[in-house]
């Protein structure tokens, strides 16, 4: 199905691209914290990844602990700032994390669309049946780059 059916927002003025192929390698949540080589879940079993200083819970609080213990913070808002970069995290209407954004530094955003593609799009265009809606919003500092 294409994305634009998914998500019907994406198409008109809210205009997405794809920015990489598909791939079943890595998931949203890992897209979000910069990694593209595994998948990221609090599954009960410990089959994905998880950050062991969050609780492995599919809860909204233990996705903010999670980004927390990666030294991101809660914000009111989801505008550039200098300086920082953000992520977002959709949850359905029973407060159940769904999805997850990372904002670019040209203001757009970025999403791991499960299995499909990673795109570019406008944070509110995924918002709807399949992901919900944006429910929380965290930043950090810009990390100045390894040698």
């Amino acid at each position: 199905m294409p994305l634009a059916q998914l998500f019907p927002q994406l198409s008109g003025h809210n205009s997405y691209q794809i920015s990489s192929p598909r791939t079943g390698d890595y998931n949203c949540i890992a897209w979000a914290a910069l990694e593209n080589d595994r998948w990221w879940w609090p599954d009960q079993h410990g089959i994905a990844y998880w950050p062991e200083a969050a609780p492995r819970e599919e809860t909204l609080d233990a996705f903010v602990c999670t980004f927390e213990s990666l030294g991101y913070e809660s914000c009111n808002n989801s505008v550039l700032e200098s300086g920082f970069e953000k992520i977002a995290i959709f949850t359905d209407s029973n407060g159940i994390p769904t999805h997850m954004a990372r904002q670019l530094q040209n203001g757009r955003w970025t999403s791991k669309v499960g299995k499909l593609e990673d795109i570019e799009h406008d944070l509110y265009a995924l918002e709807g049946v399949a992901y919900g809606q944006v429910a929380a919003v965290l930043r950090r500092a810009i990390r100045a780059p390894t040698r």
